[in-house]
């Protein structure tokens, strides 16, 4: 087999390459470091091996040596391995080291390259390295080669080049560069940029010039920027509205994903604190099946939720089962996961809750009894099905799914406890969250609801609700979110 060494790109895991992403979604090892993203760990197999061997100033979990021999020992024993290393694996990160070892080894490698935070950083700081006219050349040099181990920069040197210098690696040493540089002839007054953790909801822009930039408290891992294209500011990154907060997402982890995903192109840090999980009803799904086998007996078939939709498709052949049947979806969502089986739904209501469905739902002719299958969650509200049999409807009601408590990790539970915002798509997930967390107290600054009814749930709880969609979805929940945040700045 083969030891693949690949780039995780600085921090963003938006930047990993696809074919980093096709390596790590087959890997038996995973060996990382400490720049790595941890959200990149669940591209790999749930049953890979995962090996921290991350380093930090100072300190080593593994030595270099030792890293080394464990791939070549995971790759002779025939393992497919993925080497993840932060940024590119041949850019300062000792990845030619690895391969050259490897090589000697005879074991088979491949480098995936990463995309170096020599370039993405100041991209996500709003500083391009180069720029026509004032900057067409740019240096990228290590600061935290070892002296004492022959290996110090000719700074002075680098400060004759011209054009722009990267310096990665250098918050240690940064007062003996800033010095040398000026030595070697560079102005005092150059702009100079640092950044931390770029590329990550946790990035931190310093500007300030070469001689001031030691003034101002500056922490690793931190990417430096000397030269005239320092002194530009095109930010975006964290002039994102939700930029710097992080964000409790409550979902079961099989729906977390499109939250996860809007929250964070909005700029926010994501805990992900699964507090539910989907399983099978009681009877593992027996009555659904039946009805589904006899869908033609029915009139009108209602769906709450996409993973009712996914449950009931289970037990169809296809969209030609339900010929004939009219399709009602009490949401968006529900009638975006019913498009994607071929189905658009005959009756979707303006808002998306129980009641407004029943106020658009049709009656029944008046010459026979119609006949409603209600396909849903297992213990769910009866507004809808007594309301159905009120506009005189014969209304079959059969659990699709049950939603069951999850266990968050300990690493879950204490970031969810350092948390800006919580978010709530459901009863359920505000119950759950209570039960996990402590009670109302442990609940973040800012709630967040999906709609009224979590709403209701969450305020008979003790929870102060801050934010409520007007529109029922997770489009519309971010959005509304972002709204509030935005007052809330404007306020501050």
């Amino acid at each position: 087999m083969t030891v693949y060494l690949v780039g995780a790109g600085p921090g963003d895991p938006g930047l990993l390459t696809v074919r980093g992403a096709e390596v790590l979604s087959s890997a038996e090892v995973v060996v990382y470091d400490r720049l790595s993203v941890a959200s990149l760990l669940e591209l790999a197999p749930a049953d890979a091996e995962r090996i921290n061997v991350g380093k930090r100033p100072g300190a080593a979990t593994m030595p270099q040596a030792e890293i080394s021999a464990l791939l070549i020992r995971e790759g002779r024993a025939g393992r497919r391995v993925v080497r993840l290393k932060g940024g590119d694996p041949f850019v300062f990160a000792r990845g030619g080291e690895e391969a050259l070892a490897l090589l000697e080894a005879g074991v088979p490698f491949e480098v995936v390259p990463g995309v170096s935070s020599a370039i993405a950083v100041p991209a996500y700081a709003g500083v391009p390295v180069t720029m026509r006219h004032s900057s067409t050349s740019f240096t990228v040099v290590t600061g935290h080669e070892d002296p004492d181990k022959g290996g110090e920069l000719d700074w002075e040197a680098v400060a004759r080049l011209g054009g722009t210098i990267v310096v990665l690696m250098g918050i240690g040493r940064l007062p003996k560069i800033v010095r040398r540089l000026i030595a070697g002839g560079l102005d005092p007054d150059t702009p100079a940029v640092a950044v931390q953790w770029g590329t990550r909801p946790e990035q931190r822009t310093v500007r300030a010039t070469l001689a001031t930039l030691t003034d101002h408290p500056l922490e690793p891992p931190s990417t430096i920027v000397i030269g005239r294209v320092a002194g530009l500011d095109l930010s975006w990154f964290e002039r994102r509205p939700l930029f710097g907060r992080r964000v409790v997402v409550t979902r079961a982890r099989e729906q977390a994903s499109a939250l996860v995903r809007a929250l964070r192109d909005q700029g926010a840090e994501t805990v992900e604190l699964p507090t539910i999980r989907i399983t099978d009803p009681d009877d593992h799904g027996a009555a659904l099946a039946a009805a589904a086998g006899h869908l033609g007996d029915y009139d009108w078939l209602v769906l709450t939720s996409p993973n009712g939709v996914e449950r009931l498709f289970g037990h169809l052949r296809d969209a030609r089962d339900l010929a004939g049947v009219r399709v009602a979806a009490i949401g968006p969502g529900t009638a975006d996961a019913l498009a994607r089986r071929g189905v658009a739904a005959d009756l979707v209501p303006a808002r998306y809750v129980a009641e407004s469905l029943l106020e658009a739902f049709p009656l029944p002719d008046p010459d026979r009894r119609g006949r409603v299958l209600l396909a849903r969650a297992a213990v769910a509200r009866d507004v809808l099905p007594d309301g159905l049999r009120s506009l005189g409807w014969d209304v079959d009601v059969v659990d699709a799914y049950r939603t069951v408590a999850a266990e968050p990790t300990p690493e879950q539970r204490a970031a969810a406890a350092t948390a800006d915002i919580v978010t709530f798509t459901s009863s359920s997930t505000v119950e759950r969250y209570v039960e996990l967390m402590g009670g109302a107290e442990a609940v973040p600054p800012l709630v967040a609801c999906i709609g009224p009814v979590t709403a209701d749930t969450a305020r008979a709880h003790g929870i102060d609700v801050d934010v409520v969609a007007a529109e029922h979805t997770i489009p519309g929940l971010v959005a509304a979110l972002v709204d509030a945040v935005g007052g809330r700045r404007a306020q501050a």
